[in-house]
């Protein structure tokens, strides 16, 4: 094909996708199967990697996920609906209940009771009663926001209009999931691609009636905003629910110990061909209320829930070549090339190898017969390979030993916490003088944990720079508009939607701007402990000096591999550049100052010794909820050392020495009393 046809096949499959897109976000009434709707995806990807040329704005490369309908408005969860963290495994489900211990400070002996409930494959939706009465229904939406679906829920008999009973809360959201039931499904003359997408699809129909035809189920199985709920544990709140006339998981069971959990999980994966709806795994929560408000979520998850994921999905293909992809740290990551499979409905193309050392320890060469596994959003990956499929004639892969993109030396570091040489291969070639590493490094600062350039998408980063239009960070904020029109696949309205979400952005917080600079050891939560500290951009200046580098080591969670890749990040004299010139175009705001109210407020605590009936990180947490700081060191700047039985003899030595006010346990417990 010359020029002209490509550019014609790929608008053509552009608004093909861009149709389909329309059907089941807006129309509700997908004409794809998943797996379909993969492949379209997959073909336009193909050719934008085979044609370096091709861009377009509606691409799946550039989209960071679909706008939501139109005919929804959009309303906030007064509480976000957290996703849930994922075990495969035995072994994954012993390191979340050894989490739980931990956090706790409880040990063997203790026993944990858990609510065990098959997750259903469908749509998640909150029902928020005020008096008895339902009067609004979201969607999930991103967690945070979601759709206003009402009506189109008013039409699922499951869900009641109208509680009368006497002990029903003042207010509560209810969540629970929206599905269809197998049996069900059949009947619907294939419209649909499967279960759940004819529930998604039938809960986002413009016209309740439409709706209405489809028989939708809900199954209620957790809450988020209350007044007045009054039960103190998950299965007398399922109870709850029953009094109350909503339906619940049958399956639901209260169990304690990892091998009780395991040999019902087995149960239940057997008999998942038997059940009358789509099921994946099994949600395990702590059973008890109180337990779960000690435990608290991290980051977007609780700590008290996990999903159990059934058998990963397995396909057999072969591995036509093995590409070398380089990361914002200059990580050598090598993926397989492999014939496209369909893996539980998801085209499969691509599988991570991990390192040069799993290559080596799995013998893994170009033309082999391979089993990919796909396990949930995990990215897929080359578990084994037939041997008895191999072509004696195929050569062992060699990983490179230059950069593939600079040709700089590849080197592996030296790991201070396993005392080992690091598996990962990193290019030696520091910030953004390596090619590859610098668009990388864009990508990251664009993305949706970063700055959030809505528009700004992977695939606008590589063109952009392939036309010399952005070579560091700053180059965004000065494109030239005037050039950007005369683009392919470009004109003034979509060129004025990015200039407005680009200008948007100039105004950051302080944390989500460190996060963006993509330093080393430096993530969401690192960025956050920093920011906290250093409260200003002024001062992360400042970390160019040693003096003030060395003091990160008050910070508790700040350690020496996270201070030595802030040391080498300042001693980049590009990295310098990008700042200065950042710090000229953005206006990042200070970090939040601490409430300030209670006792603790600018007081800096320090641990050492164990405390009785509480973890070392449930103490941290309550201090910091009352407006107090943990530090690492015993210095000036420390205002109580607690310590609990065996205290570290240094510490207390160095205290007394600088006159710290030395804190028992009970003495800090009283101080917490008064705070509130």
């Amino acid at each position: 094909m010359n020029k002209k046809e490509v550019k014609e096949l790929y608008k053509k499959k552009i608004k093909e996708l861009k149709f389909h897109n329309y059907l089941y976000f807006d129309k509700n009434n997908p004409k794809l199967s998943d797996s379909e709707f993969d492949k379209l995806k997959n073909e336009i990807f193909d050719l934008e990697k085979k044609y370096k040329y091709l861009n377009d704005k509606d691409s799946p490369s550039n989209s960071l996920g679909f706008k939501p309908s139109k005919s929804f408005k959009k309303v906030l969860h007064k509480v976000p609906m957290l996703s849930l963290a994922n075990a495969f495994t035995q072994e994954d489900l012993a390191n979340f209940e050894k989490k739980i211990f931990n956090y706790l400070d409880k040990g063997e002996g203790f026993e944990i009771e858990y609510s065990a409930e098959p997750k259903i494959d469908g749509i998640s939706a909150s029902l928020i009663y005020r008096n008895g009465k339902f009067i609004t229904g979201l969607s999930r939406g991103d967690g945070k926001e979601g759709e206003d679906i009402t009506e189109n829920l008013k039409t699922i008999k499951d869900i009641p209009h109208d509680i009368k009973t006497k002990n029903f809360p003042e207010e509560i959201d209810i969540r629970g999931e929206v599905f269809i039931q197998n049996s069900d499904f059949i009947k619907l003359s294939n419209k649909f691609a499967n279960p759940r997408n004819a529930a998604s699809g039938s809960l986002r129909q413009k016209f309740p009636e439409e709706t209405k035809k489809i028989p939708l189920k809900f199954i209620a199985y957790t809450f988020g905003y209350e007044k007045g709920l009054e039960v103190s544990s998950q299965n007398k709140y399922l109870m709850k629910l029953k009094e109350w006339g909503f339906k619940t998981n049958p399956l639901n069971k209260t169990i304690s110990k990892v091998e009780n959990l395991m040999n019902n999980y087995y149960e239940i994966e057997k008999k998942r061909d038997q059940i009358d709806f789509d099921i994946d795994g099994i949600v395990y929560k702590v059973n008890d209320f109180r337990l779960q408000k000690r435990l608290g979520n991290v980051a977007n998850a609780p700590r008290w829930a996990i999903a159990h994921k059934f058998s990963a999905n397995n396909g057999i293909s072969m591995i036509e070549n093995i590409e070398i992809q380089i990361g914002r740290t200059g990580a050598l990551t090598p993926v397989a090339k492999i014939r496209p499979i369909n893996i539980g409905g998801v085209v499969v193309s691509n599988a991570t190898l991990h390192n040069e050392e799993e290559i080596i320890r799995k013998d893994i060469r170009v033309g082999d017969t391979v089993v990919v596994e796909r396990a949930g959003d995990v990215i897929p990956h080359v578990i084994s390979v037939d041997l008895k499929k191999r072509n004696k004639d195929l050569k062992k892969f060699k990983f490179p030993v230059n950069c593939p993109s600079c040709g700089s030396k590849t080197i592996k570091d030296f790991n201070l916490i396993t005392k080992k040489e690091d598996a990962v291969r990193r290019c030696s070639n520091e910030g953004y003088n390596c090619e590859r590493v610098a668009i990388e490094k864009i990508k990251h600062f664009v993305s949706k944990e970063a700055f959030n350039i809505e528009g700004f998408g992977k695939k606008i980063v590589e063109n952009f720079w392939s036309l010399k239009l952005i070579k560091l960070p700053q180059d965004i904020f000065k494109l030239n508009y005037k050039k950007i029109e005369n683009l392919d696949g470009w004109g003034k309205q979509s060129v004025a939607n990015l200039e407005y979400s680009i200008n948007l952005k100039k105004t950051i917080s302080f944390e989500r701007f460190i996060f963006a600079l993509g330093i080393r050891h430096i993530g969401l939560e690192n960025a956050k402990l920093l920011s906290k500290n250093l409260e200003s951009f002024k001062n992360f200046l400042l970390l160019s000096q040693k003096k003030k580098i060395d003091e990160l080591l008050n910070i508790d969670g700040i350690g020496e591999t996270q201070i030595n890749s802030i040391k080498n990040f300042f001693q980049n004299q590009t990295n310098i550049k990008v700042l200065n010139e950042l710090g000229k175009i953005l206006k990042v705001k200070d970090a939040k100052v601490q409430k300030s109210d209670g006792l603790l407020i600018n007081k800096t605590f320090m641990l050492t010794g164990k405390l009785n009936g509480i973890s070392r990180a449930e103490a941290k947490s309550l201090i910091e909820e009352n407006s107090g700081s943990i530090v690492s060191n015993v210095s000036k700047k420390l205002d109580y050392l607690i310590i609990g039985e065996k205290p570290t003899k240094r510490k207390v030595d160095t205290a007394k020495e600088l006159k710290i006010k030395i804190l028992t346990q009970a003495e800090w417990s009283s101080m917490l009393k008064k705070t509130s």
